[in-house]
């Protein structure tokens, strides 16, 4: 049997409310992946498992089919040519008519969570160069006019809600240290979503994101949609005062009922039950606190797999806007770069329909010695340009402070 197969069909639980067991941690085995990854692999650490794959024994197609239906027939063939238990594993772009970079691996290694690990106590060195050339695309200033005028289109009642980012592209006179940025972000949330994943020749998108967009095990699901933000303070008062105040502000709860309804509309048709919760909760990353709601349900039919649901969700208004159609215009009309993986899906599935899709949140797009970081905000009727402007460079510090930089 190969090394694939073997730890293909021994998956710890795919459950991220339910990670291995805290009082038996499996001592350096998720961070051995971690350790071991180098640039061109996928790397893929999750709430309910850490995943290292390296080569591409088939890849995804791009053609007119639905994107679950490519991948369903991507693993049917990866089967029947003799790969047991076969996944698939990579990113899909925002923009779902794009190319995916989607494979199923030549080899998988398969560990607890990162977070189950004693050893990823261990700090992280900074290695590599912490002299960055920074460029906003846009200016800063550029972002509030832009955030200031969807308001006003917003008032006149066009739409109702538009995720708008920004981008910062930095520059490095020394090669980047890919390894090094990864351990960093994984040491830093190892709770979180880690990934290091190529999406072609030379390119790498690699980040931590904080958000679940769907998983499924058997016919189990969970999403755990997040809006609604505030940055952390390094002041401990000041951090639960900023906690307290996000869990009763009236603009963040609108919000995140907007998109957890949204949640709700898209998961039900395929559910024979489905619980969401009456107000969201909170959780926390190393620089920001997000209201957040677990939803879970069960599947009508055991035919409809993680990636089916995951294109059902995505967008969401957390990372596009609300309608749909209308915010992703909007979005192509005010930011000027193309989003590329960002707000796009990471994750893994596999032939029985299992698998986490996570949303491409907090993430860096790396090539050569040029990373474009990526940061948005959730646009209404009730945001302050300014107040949007500082939400983004708050997110943009999980990346930059992997990295020895500093806006």
């Amino acid at each position: 049997m190969s090394t694939a197969s073997q730890v293909a069909t021994h998956l710890p639980p795919a459950d991220p409310a339910h990670p291995a067991d805290p009082a038996h941690p499996a001592v350096g085995a998720a961070t051995s992946l971690l350790d071991s990854y180098t640039p061109g692999d996928h790397f893929l650490a999750t709430p309910g498992r850490t995943l290292l794959a390296h080569g591409a024994a088939r890849q995804v197609p791009h053609d007119a089919r639905p994107l679950d239906e490519r991948v369903n027939a991507t693993l049917a063939e990866a089967g029947a040519a003799g790969q047991e238990s076969p996944v698939v594993i990579g990113a899909i772009p925002f923009d779902h008519e794009a190319p995916a970079a989607l494979s199923v691996p030549a080899a998988l290694r398969i560990a607890p969570p990162l977070a189950s690990d004693p050893l990823i106590a261990l700090p992280a060195e900074m290695t590599g160069s912490a002299h960055w050339r920074i460029r906003p695309v846009p200016e800063p200033g550029v972002y509030g006019a832009s955030v200031a005028a969807a308001v006003e289109r917003m008032w006149r009642g066009e739409f109702s809600k538009v995720v708008l980012a920004r981008t910062l592209e930095l520059t490095s006179a020394a090669p980047l240290d890919l390894p090094g940025m990864l351990q960093r972000l994984a040491r830093r949330d190892p709770a979180g979503h880690t990934f290091a994943l190529p999406t072609g020749p030379g390119r790498t998108l690699i980040g931590a994101s904080p958000e679940l967009l769907v998983s499924r095990q058997g016919k189990q699901v969970i999403a755990n949609p997040l809006a609604g933000s505030t940055p952390r303070s390094t002041d401990l008062a000041e951090d639960v005062r900023r906690a307290a105040a996000l869990l009763e502000s009236a603009k963040d709860l609108h919000e995140h009922a907007v998109v957890v309804d949204a949640v709700h509309q898209a998961l039900a048709p395929h559910c024979t039950e489905l619980t969401v919760p009456a107000r969201p909760t909170l959780i926390r990353t190393a620089t920001m606190w997000h209201l957040s709601t677990t939803v879970t349900g069960t599947l009508a039919s055991p035919d409809i797999s993680a990636l089916t649901l995951a294109c059902a969700l995505h967008p969401t208004p957390a990372v596009c806007g609300t309608p749909t159609t209308t915010a992703r215009r909007v979005i192509a009309e005010t930011e000027p770069f193309d989003r590329g993986y960002f707000t796009g899906m990471v994750g893994w599935g596999d032939a029985r329909g299992d698998g986490e899709w996570v949303v491409t949140i907090r993430c860096a797009e790396a090539e050569e010695r040029t990373l474009r970081l990526y940061a948005g905000a959730g646009i209404v009727a009730a945001s302050v340009p300014e107040a949007e402007t500082a939400e983004t460079a708050a997110k943009f510090r999980t990346f930059l402070s992997a990295v020895g930089a500093e806006l």
